[in-house]
């Protein structure tokens, strides 16, 4: 069948440009099968990465049709029919397949980006196993369940899938990613790491760490295996808030109170949220005066409520938050 491939072609700062090239293909051939034969046939300047051609190494991450995947494990077949809703076009229409660079990092050429910010941010969580103990005389051994915390995480190829469309990263370069941070889990959880609680205040800090996640999801739907970062992002974040001598930060307050005002009123008196949360309770005597503006701006606009009504069923929604609440416990 015929296909016509565009692909989002650019070289350095030049303005990127849409290139079609049309291909005779197989319903089975994989993206980076018919990106090869626009190479070796119609254009050989066209520049992408590959290597292990078997959803191994990582190398051949790029945007395919809005998302970012890995081109060795897509196929035209399953491309045509997520498009067009059927593999079985028959009339008489070419299907066309986009293809572009992945985002959050500069583009080098066509389909290659530099990728020295998603390994600098994977360096900044120490991605590596650390004791503080002298070197045992055999080697620190773990049982299949302390292995099992792990495996998940172990899966990652470093492809950039999720870098690429993380939304957080998109607009906020201090935030290290979910790469990193399903790779930092993995050592929170190991038990032969001895730096779990310096790790864990790291990791708290600003929206650099976790609470820079805005839990978009896009990194769980595009990972191609299953390492799902977001489920790895919670689980730090549910680490830090049960360290007691991790520092109460204002994402930690957040958190804490966003539940404790749910379960007194069924929703959030917004009043009582931004003066815990950004005012600390009022002891934080710059959070108040950062917010003091917002507030006044809201009062002469009539949009500050002076009053707060709960919900309906906040008994059942305080009885199921304290259920699950005790449960974790």
């Amino acid at each position: 069948m015929q296909v016509i491939f565009k692909i989002l072609r650019q070289a350095g700062n030049a303005a990127p440009q849409v290139k079609s090239y049309e291909l005779e293909v197989e319903y089975g051939n994989t993206i980076l099968d018919c990106l090869n034969k626009i190479k070796w046939e119609q254009d050989g300047t066209l520049a992408f990465r590959k290597n292990c051609r078997n959803t191994i190494c990582g190398s051949c991450a790029m945007g395919i049709n809005g998302r970012s995947a890995l081109a060795c494990k897509e196929n035209v077949g399953s491309e045509i029919k997520q498009l067009y809703g059927t593999n079985n076009l028959t009339n008489g229409m070419i299907p066309e397949i986009t293809i572009a660079p992945m985002g959050n990092m500069p583009v080098i050429k066509d389909l290659v980006v530099d990728m020295s910010s998603f390994w600098d941010q994977l360096e900044a969580v120490k991605p590596y196993v650390s004791t503080d103990a002298k070197l045992p005389e055999r080697e620190f051994l773990q049982t299949p369940q302390e292995r099992l915390k792990i495996d998940q995480n172990g899966n990652c190829i470093m492809c950039g899938a999720c870098y690429s469309a993380c939304n957080a990263r998109e607009v906020n370069p201090e935030f290290v990613g979910p790469h990193a941070l399903a790779k930092a889990y993995r050592l929170v959880a190991d038990n032969r790491d001895g730096e779990a609680e310096s790790r864990l205040k790291e990791y708290n800090k600003g929206t650099q760490g976790v609470w820079g996640c805005t839990r978009c999801f896009n990194c769980n739907t595009v990972c191609p295996m299953e390492v799902a970062p977001l489920d790895q992002i919670t689980k730090i974040k549910q680490e830090i808030l049960a360290d007691k001598e991790v520092e109460n930060s204002r994402q930690i307050r957040h958190r804490q109170v966003l539940v404790e005002l749910v379960k007194q009123g069924g929703w959030i008196d917004e009043r009582a949220f931004g003066l815990q949360v950004v005012g600390n309770y009022l002891r934080d005597v710059r959070g108040l005066l950062s917010i003091a503006p917002l507030g006044l701006r809201m009062l002469a606009r009539g949009k500050f409520p002076l009053f707060f009504e709960p919900s309906e069923g906040t008994a059942q929604v305080k009885a199921l938050i304290e259920s699950v609440q005790a449960l974790k416990e």
